[in-house]
């Protein structure tokens, strides 16, 4: 990938339709918005690592639901805001060096933007409950910043809308977060720039495709494969010895079929004596595990 510089420039409207092919393209050799919450390590949704692996074409973005459900209801969104502000809002793509910013929307004098959010859950969504607090989240207030760094308006409105109501936060520029968010691209760039991984958080999940990973995991896919067949054996044999068992203790050829009663776990939670105790201070010491699956 090409170093980008921080230099600023005179920011310029891209032809480009969002959502198309070469908007996609586009933005894997751009400094985005909506990655900078990921860049400085707050987003709740792709760590510096991931992003790392989607820029350097090593992992594709997978389009959830709640994706999706955002891209259906944006044009409704907009349509709303407008009834309701009298605002004309006009999707931009725009550039300022090597920074850019789809825009939901920006008025004709240039001033204000608009980014709008449908959470999948509407109104039981926690930014919902944020915006009725009127807070906005970190992740989004970066967003929303680096739109406003990009497209020089002065102010922009988040629009969070559940498919019926709204709910709207003004955000005003401020120039330490956008030095914040310079910074933050100037440092990652440089894991770009040398092809080199960002440090690891505990969310990743490092992708390892070395000569010795791929036998040591075929050979274990391979025994565990063997092993589910084995217990499925183990298990229909069971069941063809224990059906014709009538008595408690039945044995023959070497083998015993014994029933018993065993008694069921206790419900700590539904003991009245319990309620409010905290039983964290009766719990054993932390122990590390090791769990490995195929697929």
């Amino acid at each position: 990938m090409n170093a980008l510089t921080s230099m600023p420039t005179i920011p310029t409207v891209v032809q480009l339709k969002q959502g198309s092919q070469a908007w996609l393209d586009y933005r894997r050799t751009m400094r985005n918005a909506s990655e900078t919450a990921a860049v400085l390590g707050v987003s709740p949704w792709c760590t510096p690592y991931q992003l790392w692996l989607l820029k350097t074409g090593r992992a594709e973005t997978k389009v959830t639901a709640a994706m999706q459900h955002g891209t259906d209801m944006e044009a409704t969104a907009r349509e709303a805001y407008e009834r309701v502000t009298g605002i004309v809002m006009q999707p931009l793509v725009m550039r300022d060096g090597p920074y850019s910013a789809s825009l939901d929307g920006c008025a004709l004098d240039g001033d204000l933007i608009l980014e709008i959010k449908c959470p999948y859950k509407g109104q039981a969504s926690a930014l919902w409950n944020d915006a009725v607090a009127g807070r906005t989240p970190e992740y989004y207030m970066l967003q929303v910043m680096h739109q406003l760094m990009v497209s020089g308006a002065t102010f922009a409105h988040l629009y969070v809308f559940d498919g019926a109501n709204a709910q709207l936060l003004e955000i005003q520029r401020d120039e330490s977060v956008m030095q914040r968010i310079r910074d933050g691209w100037d440092a990652f760039q440089v894991y770009l720039d040398t092809d080199t991984p960002p440090p690891l958080t505990d969310a990743d999940v490092v992708q390892r495709d070395d000569a010795g990973w791929v036998a040591a995991a075929a050979a274990f896919t391979s025994a565990k494969l063997a092993a589910d067949l084995a217990d499925q054996a183990v298990a229909t044999a069971r069941d063809a010895l224990v059906a014709p068992a009538k008595h408690p203790k039945e044995q023959g050829a070497g083998v015993s079929v014994t029933r018993y009663w065993k008694a069921g776990a206790v419900n700590y939670k539904a003991v009245p004596e319990l309620k409010g105790v905290n039983l964290e201070k009766f719990r054993g010491k932390l122990r590390e595990e090791v769990r490995v699956t195929v697929g």
